[in-house]
């Protein structure tokens, strides 16, 4: 009935062909913000590639894609996907047919461009979307080239949930005066989100999980670990002891990723184990409850997690399970959250350390990943 307010502020200067700058939280809509001027601008009698967005995974390039195909159902309008995962023949044979809008992630692009399968020569409308995390992975080198391959005069669009200082130099390089819209940072919907932490060590952990699921009684629920040989143990033990249970990581084919997405989506799995590969972008409508089963290292990345449920004004719950390990960062968590993070039982309220905790322990013992591409791809 009305649109939200990155589409109301965002869709008249596209419209008009000048560069924007747009961040708003995650669920808020960008999709349709920039997608609804670029199915417009888009003329389907001319069988050239008119239009690119680069999207930082797999999931997230594929879900954008689908939503331009439903938006632009009427038009004739042809959207191909190009990304990593794939057949390299799929991409090349859809090539050929033709289109009129790209949809990719940078490094398959890149690899296309360099065996002269694309051509970008009459682009005019290029979407950046979730550009703070392709610049955490280590995207940049890429996008600049990949933007290079475009005409000078393209009008360009970049969106992000946050606005990091590389953010604004990239746009500063290679955007117009564009119209900057500060809608909102990532941080969920205060409102429809109730945040709880529970003091865990190691071995109480998936105990806990379980008894949160069978308390709580969530139709759907993400569960964030961070690795992949976590992440499937985890599964393996929840489907043995609650069952409905499906992941997805960065080490599993493309077909294993589209077959645990779809059963998740259609509610065939009402758990889904994940890496933060899950973390960013990607719309699940359905989700009920959010498990920090590892506390991330960055604050940012709790916020991107949990924004997976109270999503568009709806209501959801999240639940971290904190180590002794980990207690530094569920402070810097609270420190940049806006809403209370509460216990989650009366026990929580003091926090339990081994005898002789070094509260340097956890910092020394678990470091951030340094965003690297390679780094990246190993941390998720």
């Amino acid at each position: 009935v009305e649109p939200f307010p990155i589409q109301d502020r965002a869709i008249g200067p596209l419209l008009e062909g000048r560069d924007v700058i747009g961040q708003a939280k995650t669920g808020m809509g960008k999709t349709a913000a920039y997608g609804l001027p670029m199915l417009q601008n888009v003329d389907a009698e001319l069988n050239v590639i008119q239009a690119l967005v680069l999207a930082p995974t797999r999931e997230l390039a594929i879900q954008i894609a689908e939503e331009l195909r439903r938006l632009g159902r009427f038009t004739r309008i042809r959207v191909i996907t190009i990304y990593g995962g794939q057949p390299i023949s799929i991409q090349l044979e859809a090539l050929e047919f033709g289109a009129h809008i790209v949809v990719g992630t940078p490094g398959r692009i890149m690899d296309l461009l360099s065996r002269g399968a694309l051509s970008f020569d009459h682009v005019d409308f290029v979407v950046l979307d979730e550009a703070d995390t392709m610049l955490d992975m280590g995207f940049i080198d890429d996008i600049e080239m990949i933007l290079g391959f475009t005409p000078k005069d393209r009008q360009t669009a970049l969106f992000s949930a946050t606005m990091p200082k590389e953010v604004v130099e990239l746009a500063s390089r290679y955007m117009n005066h564009p119209e900057t819209i500060l809608i909102d940072s990532d941080e969920p919907l205060v409102d429809g989100l109730k945040q709880y932490y529970a003091m865990a060590e190691e071995g109480e952990k998936l105990s806990l999980l379980v008894k949160i699921l069978r308390d709580e009684r969530p139709a759907s629920t993400i569960v964030f670990c961070s690795t992949r040989r976590r992440t499937g143990g985890v599964a393996r033990e929840l489907s043995r002891r609650v069952g409905g249970v499906t992941y997805i990581h960065g080490g599993l084919s493309q077909s294993q990723r589209d077959r645990a997405m779809e059963s998740f989506r259609s509610k065939a799995a009402s758990i889904l184990v994940a890496t933060d590969v899950a973390g960013r972008g990607i719309d699940i409508p359905h989700v009920d409850c959010v498990v920090n089963y590892d506390v991330p290292a960055y604050p940012l990345i709790y916020l991107h997690r949990v924004g997976r449920t109270a999503r568009a004004g709806g209501v959801g719950k999240a639940f971290t399970l904190v180590s002794s390990q980990d207690y530094e960062y569920l402070q810097a968590i609270k420190g940049l959250a806006k809403a209370e993070i509460k216990p989650l039982r009366p026990e929580d309220k003091e926090v339990r350390f081994h005898r002789g905790f070094d509260p340097s322990y956890g910092r020394a013992k678990r470091r951030p990943p340094s965003y690297t591409r390679f780094n990246y791809a190993r941390w998720f």
